[in-house]
């Protein structure tokens, strides 16, 4: 072993073994053994990287529960929404390379791209796609996404955003957004010449060494080691949309479709929080900058300001942007039904923190985070799993009555003759039909081209719902009939007011079009 490699290995073991390093790994240790038996998880991954070392990593859990197989360091799993990182680093090696200019308009490489407003689809420019200012309500048109499987392409997101109306000005508000990240996808296709799914794996995947991420199509088998997602049902954790033997490309891939391992992820972050010189080769200082800059300002919750003394946060390039507790914190979070996953940098500390979870974990991956950060940003013991489940807790406590879920439990199904007049099939110009018409003596809506919208109609007092039929479609919708002149209209909106934004009934606006068959 050469001299210099001997003293380099002897440093880091001296490091490994020393008091604040078994500390460390014990305060995390203690943080992941509380969140994995108080959340009940199915599967966690957690790792830790500081100054380009990974210094801490642990899982546990099974791929599906119940069926003993082991999570480990290579499983994989979804990071959704994590995958815009890695969007907005393929359209960034496209600047690198001169294909592609962030202030470019989104119709120079989709001449068929269209908004709402003319003027908004003519200055619509790529960074616009990336930073949530479209103007649209907070997921608008992600019925076109979610929930999977569905039959919508790409080009219908391209044509349905034409029929998505805004809810506010374009670039005076950030509301998050989904679809424009498939047209950014699309217009890295077309700048990069090749499809999104090759772009990725070439610009990302191989130079950094991300060898067992995922996307597009592939086959479990050949693969393997792959976590299914879960829902807590009956007190027990049930997989859900579980996978077949081979994952076809969706839609979404470039919003949300990406899948990789916890080592795969501890490697994007080392490469994000390395020396600018030593990552030139994959990604230029000023695109590093430039997708750490922040695009668009977001709301300083009060969580933020009480949590972590947060005095700004904004939205970069497929990253948020924030202070905490004098740091600067770059950072993003991923959902999918039963797959969370969360990428945590504090880089003038060199820390990094990646967490994947195939189950229900929303708080899990708050109160997880929050305590990784503080471990850095605070050193204050107190502030445990416990701590911060405690606060969210109070603040569930204190939630208005308006803000939570009414009482439905008093339903009974729906019968054909009580809707009779309002039978039908219905048409809206981005989301397409639904038939609501008679089965047996209830009656069902059904959604064509979103096969897990599919449910029977309750009456609750004076007001109609849809229960899915597939439990893991967790918002219940209200079906909230009127008439334009002499056409029956169907609108839609969540019964419970905090379901996951995605749900976006309220962009839906049904026209009858024809009786049921």
């Amino acid at each position: 072993m050469a001299r210099g490699m001997k003293m380099l290995w002897l440093l880091l073991l001296g490091w490994l073994l020393s008091p604040a390093a078994m500390a460390a790994d014990a305060a995390f240790d203690a943080a992941f053994d509380d969140v994995m038996a108080r959340y009940a998880l199915p599967g966690l991954a957690v790792g830790v990287v500081e100054n380009g070392e990974v210094v801490y990593t642990r899982t546990a859990g099974e791929l599906v529960a119940g069926e003993g197989r082991k999570v480990d360091a290579q499983t994989l799993f979804k990071i959704a929404s994590n995958t815009k990182a890695m969007t907005t680093a393929t359209l960034a090696r496209l600047v690198d390379a001169g294909k592609l200019r962030w202030d470019d308009p989104v119709t120079k490489y989709l001449p068929q791209f269209r908004m709402h407003d003319p003027w908004v689809t003519a200055n619509m420019q790529v960074r616009d796609l990336l930073i949530h200012n479209s103007g649209l309500r907070a997921g608008a048109g992600d019925l076109m996404l979610w929930p999977e499987p569905n039959t919508f392409t790409r080009a219908d997101i391209i044509h349905g955003l034409g029929y998505l109306q805004p809810q506010h000005s374009f670039r005076s508000r950030y509301d998050y957004d989904n679809l424009l990240y498939i047209v950014a996808g699309e217009v890295a296709a077309a700048a990069g010449g090749a499809p999104y799914e090759t772009l990725v794996r070439r610009e990302v995947f191989a130079p950094l060494g991300m060898e067992r991420c995922r996307v597009g199509e592939w086959h479990v088998d050949e693969v393997g080691n792959v976590a299914q997602p879960h829902m807590h049902r009956d007190g027990r954790n049930v997989p859900v949309r579980s996978d077949g033997d081979v994952i076809h490309a969706t839609t979404m891939e470039a919003a949300g479709g990406i899948r990789c391992s916890l080592d795969d992820m501890l490697t994007w972050v080392r490469a994000w929080l390395a020396p600018q010189g030593s990552a030139k080769a994959w990604l230029s200082p000023a695109q590093r900058q430039t997708v750490w800059t922040p695009q668009m300002t977001m709301p300083v919750s009060q969580r933020m300001r009480e949590w972590d003394g947060s005095h700004f946060s904004a939205y970069g390039y497929g990253w948020r942007l924030a202070d905490v507790d004098g740091d600067f914190k770059v950072s993003h979070t991923g959902t999918l039904m039963g797959m969370y996953s969360a990428v945590t940098m504090l880089p003038e500390r060199g820390v990094g923190f990646v967490i994947l979870i195939n189950g229900e974990g929303d708080e899990a991956r708050t109160v997880l985070t929050e305590v990784l950060v503080k471990h850095y940003t605070r050193r204050d013991p107190s502030l445990t799993v416990a701590h911060y489940a405690g606060l969210i807790a109070a603040e569930e406590g204190a939630r208005p009555v308006a803000e939570k879920a009414p009482d439905t439990s008093d339903r009974r199904q729906a019968t054909a003759s009580e809707l009779r007049a309002r039978l039908g099939i219905y048409r809206d110009p981005w989301f397409g039909e639904v038939s609501l018409c008679r089965d047996g003596d209830a009656v069902r809506l059904r959604a064509t081209k979103s096969s897990l919208l599919d449910g029977i109609v309750q009456r609750v007092g004076d007001r109609w719902l849809v229960d899915w039929d597939d439990p893991s479609v967790d918002a219940e919708a209200w079906l909230q009939f009127a008439d334009r002149s002499d056409v029956p209209a169907l609108r839609l909106g969540k019964v419970d007011p905090q379901a996951d934004f995605s749900y976006d009934y309220e962009d839906l606006a049904f026209a009858r079009v024809r009786e049921c068959p």
